[in-house]
């Protein structure tokens, strides 16, 4: 599930923004060139071209109901049968899944070493598979199962095919998937969908991803933090910042004195907050970025 550190959301307001709102590229272009070494940090907006829609619509709004909750899902057999049950669709498509000129423009720019880090609220795994390799998965990945009890770890795959072969018959019709793999089923009946315990302890096997109403490992916000105390300026992609996982970072690098940029189709949280706004396709201003 995308995440959110607790009570964290805001609903989206209007504001006029500091400078540079717009669609201008160069400007962009301009911001990258005098900003030496960057933290950029990605959104769901990043995955749209590889197939795998974003939450929010161009007003910051859910497009979709809000997904599970962790502690629902922890509580809750039934809305665990609901998860996985539709999970099980959905994981086929994220897998699917392959990266996009956003991802792959953002690798060539680490490789030519204007990147320093990028910290990602995905959970698809496509910043690695493009070639990104200083990639902190703020959000954790959807690739890898993990044990609630023991901490045992397994790749998706594997769980897969037990999800399948416990659930042989279980194929409903499916419409879109969500960036957390979930997917929207007709008609489905999930008291009958079999759900696998941990092979080492029986515990309960939760995806390595940050739900909502979970909070992100300190660890990880503090590396993601060690790293925007290295750089010269914050570049967001493809989020809209609604929940205070991302824009904690906005926030630190403001106090830190660092310029911060943002290219996202639609509203921020943000939006009166950063140096520049750029209105734009995510892929089409960073290919423009390379160009």
């Amino acid at each position: 599930m995308i995440p959110v550190d607790a009570a964290a959301e805001v609903h989206p307001h209007t504001t006029s923004g500091r400078s540079g709102h717009g669609d201008n590229v160069d400007a962009l272009l301009e911001f990258v060139s005098g900003a030496g070494r960057l933290l950029v940090l990605t959104g769901a907006g990043v995955s749209t071209d590889s197939g795998i829609p974003d939450y929010r619509g161009p007003d910051g709004r859910w497009k979709h109901p809000r997904p599970v909750m962790y502690q629902d899902f922890v509580g809750s057999l039934d809305t665990r049968r609901r998860y996985w049950g539709r999970s099980v669709i959905g994981w086929r498509r994220v897998a699917a899944g392959r990266p996009n000129a956003a991802h792959e423009a953002l690798a060539s720019l680490e490789a030519r070493g204007r990147v320093h880090h990028l910290v990602t609220q995905n959970v698809d795994g496509l910043h690695q598979r493009a070639g990104s390799r200083k990639v902190i998965d703020l959000h954790g990945r959807l690739d890898t199962v993990e044990c609630l009890g023991c901490g045992e770890r397994i790749a998706r795959d594997a769980f897969q095919a037990r999800l399948e072969a416990l659930n042989p018959d279980w194929d409903p019709a499916g419409e879109m998937v969500r960036p957390d793999g979930d997917v929207e089923l007709r008609g489905a009946d999930y008291q009958g969908f079999a759900v696998p315990d941990c092979a080492v302890c029986g515990g309960m096997l939760k995806p390595s991803v940050v739900f909502f109403g979970e909070n992100v490992p300190r660890a990880r916000v503090a590396r993601a933090m060690d790293s925007l105390a290295r750089v010269d300026a914050l570049l967001i992609v493809g989020s809209s910042l609604m929940v205070f996982s991302g824009y904690r970072f906005v926030r630190a690098a403001r106090r830190a004195g660092k310029p911060v940029a943002v290219v996202n189709r639609g509203r921020t949280r943000a939006d009166d907050e950063v140096d520049l706004k750029v209105e734009a396709d995510c892929a089409g201003a960073l290919r423009a970025l390379l160009e």
